[in-house]
């Protein structure tokens, strides 16, 4: 089942340095406000939640979980790709596919 969780926040694309330097080296700050808006509850009834600690991108969808680390050396330097790919095997690792589609953010369960 296909599941759209959110549109892409276009706002977070003017934390990307060196617009806005954060001195992590992975946008930290594009991160935290891209995945912001995937914690939801869908019309089914599940939770899902996604967050950031360090490096690590969390996600939680229902009662399954998975993490996935950003890569600067594997998927760098662009900081759009380092967090697409962390998501992607985090969701992977909760059960499901992350894709973005016509700037939208979709699940498929």
């Amino acid at each position: 089942m296909k599941i759209r969780i959110a549109a892409e926040n276009a706002e977070a694309e003017k934390l990307i340095p060196p617009a806005a330097p954060d001195g992590s080296g992975i946008g930290v700050n594009y991160a935290d406000a891209y995945i912001k808006p995937l914690n939801v509850e869908t019309e089914d009834g599940r939770k899902i939640t996604c967050k950031r600690k360090g490096l690590k991108i969390l996600i939680s969808i229902g009662d399954k979980k998975g993490e996935a680390i950003m890569r600067r050396v594997d998927h760098g330097p662009d900081v759009r790709d380092m967090l697409r790919e962390a998501l992607v095997a985090a969701t992977a690792e909760a059960g499901a596919q992350f894709m973005v589609e016509d700037n939208c953010l979709y699940l498929e369960v």
